[in-house]
């Protein structure tokens, strides 16, 4: 069995369709195993037999539009692929906080782009491109009253299929990957 991270977009926690426990259901009715979830915000983990992501993702993304009318984008990561990319240590030296906010925005795309052009803020900066994650690493510095709105940034260079994470949320959804 195969270890994977669906990391969900558009997700709202306070959405009566889009809990937690409604979520794991629809994973859990597709068949998988050992379905847990990690944040209220659409990161959800879980085991199966399947090997073919882009399969997974348009699998995944179907039940649930029918079953909770979710439209939004279903990027599935491996174990092994989410662990290299926190063992490449992006952000060396530097700690999470509201000055500091370390993010991962993740590509649905077989390929991420090889370099990100530069985002014109001295308040949020790209430090990589993990290929192999198919994710590009900012900082964001929060801690000012104007944040950047890097990620509308993102999607206006790429499209929509993408969804950015918090660095603690891919290392609790790791964890909880076990």
């Amino acid at each position: 069995m195969n270890s994977y991270a669906a990391l969900l977009r558009g997700i709202g926690p306070s959405n009566p369709q889009m809990t937690n426990d409604k979520l794991r259901a629809v994973f859990t009715g597709l068949g998988f195993t050992d379905v847990g979830s990690v944040v209220a915000s659409g990161n959800i983990v879980f085991r199966c037999a399947d090997t073919d992501v882009p399969a997974l993702e348009d699998r995944i993304q179907e039940a649930l539009n029918a079953e909770l009318g979710i439209p939004g984008g279903t990027i599935v990561r491996s174990r092994e692929e989410l662990r290299a990319l926190l063992d490449s240590d992006p952000f060396p030296g530097l700690t999470h906080s509201r000055g500091t906010y370390l993010i991962a925005t993740f590509f649905k795309a077989l390929e991420a782009p090889a370099e990100i052009p530069d985002f014109d803020d001295p308040l949020a900066r790209v430090v990589g491109v993990d290929r192999a994650a198919r994710a590009v690493l900012a900082v964001v510095d929060n801690s000012v009253g104007k944040t950047p709105d890097f990620m509308a940034w993102l999607e206006k260079q790429y499209g929509k299929d993408i969804t950015t994470r918090t660095w603690l949320t891919v290392q609790r959804v790791v964890k909880k990957m076990g």
